[in-house]
């Protein structure tokens, strides 16, 4: 609905009103949208089963980087730049996954029928395939999942989080296949989280309560419990309940506004937010609504993506009116820069 019809039908009387049968508008109107020119093919499984997205740049050919997926029914999932399957992993039960070089993470979601633990696998840049190397149980039953590499140590750490608010900090030492880990920071963010992004460029956490809005804290371990707040659900925020995906490229933050069907948008240095943006239907891909997990980067992927990639899970996956298995759309990232600078 234009915003003239609705300052005319403001000032009719109330019958008239209900006569027309107005629409309700979304609480957070996106101002610009954008269109996708990859999806991957659906997950296997029907349902809300895809959930988090996580980008791996190939070492040496951008062209060969990888898109790994849970499908949190049962497997994760490895696309190509093309949105083609080139591997399928069952028996993990992801709800979120993350990565940092070579080593990937899955939250194991117990709730979908997982064990609870972190999943730490090893991606082999010649064959792009996933080695699973170990299981760690950890305190918080994984639910969501982000990776972080301190510029300080170089050490690598996990922060799996749970739906009962709980959030846990991991050192990760990976020497081959064997993996070392250590719970070094434990603590309570209040209600459910999931979505989580760890940014080395200024060491912060950034943390997703689903019904209260976008934390940040200190991702180095001695940082503690102290905490500011990027956005909110709330009055004055511009997150509609759910907040789930959280990510970065360049000097951008993006977060996934679920009940809005959008994503919010923040400078990474400054954190003011800046706007808002949709995924809508286009000639290669429809839109991305009712989105779980999202991740991007500015980085050269090759010739369908010179300037990097967001991607955001699809939860209906389908033109309007019509739905199918969950999957993922990718959209060039100059696409979305070009609307916030």
């Amino acid at each position: 609905m234009s915003f003239a019809l609705s300052v005319r039908a403001a000032a009719l009387p109330a019958a008239v009103l209900a006569t027309l049968a107005l629409p309700a508008a979304p609480a957070h109107a996106a101002a610009v949208s954008v269109t996708a020119t990859v999806e991957t093919v659906p997950v296997s499984h029907s349902g809300d089963a895809a959930d988090d997205p996580a980008i791996w740049v190939h070492p040496t050919d951008p062209a060969k980087s990888v898109v790994v997926a849970t499908d949190k029914k049962g497997a994760l999932e490895v696309y190509d730049m093309t949105g083609a399957r080139i591997q399928r992993i069952t028996g993990d039960y992801g709800n979120n996954v993350d990565l940092r070089g070579d080593i990937v993470v899955s939250a194991d979601d117990e709730a979908a029928g997982g064990n609870g633990a972190m999943h730490i696998y090893r991606i082999d840049p010649a064959t792009r395939q996933l080695k699973r190397l170990k299981d760690v149980p950890t305190e918080v039953t994984a639910h969501g999942i982000c990776l972080y590499t301190s510029p300080a140590s170089g050490k690598l750490y996990a922060f799996p989080n749970s739906t009962s608010g709980r959030v846990e900090q991991w050192e990760l030492a990976v020497n081959g296949d064997a993996v070392t880990a250590t719970s070094v920071r434990l603590w309570d963010a209040g209600s459910a989280v999931e979505g989580c992004y760890a940014d080395e460029t200024t060491g912060k956490l950034y943390l997703g309560e689903e019904d209260v809005g976008v934390w940040v804290y200190g991702a180095e371990p001695t940082a503690g419990a102290s905490r500011t707040k990027l956005d909110s659900t709330g009055s004055g925020g511009h997150i509609t309940a759910d907040t789930e995906g959280i990510t970065a490229a360049g000097n951008r933050i993006y977060v996934s506004s679920q009940g809005s069907n959008d994503f919010t948008v923040y400078d990474r240095t400054t954190r003011a937010h800046l706007g808002r943006f949709s995924v809508s239907n286009g000639t290669a891909a429809d839109d991305c609504e009712d989105t779980d997990g999202i991740d991007a980067t500015a980085a050269n992927l090759g010739p369908a993506f010179p300037q990097g990639v967001f991607i955001c899970q699809d939860g209906s996956n389908g033109a309007p009116g019509t739905s199918g298995n969950q999957n993922f759309k990718f959209v060039p990232l100059q696409r979305i820069t070009a609307q916030f600078g």
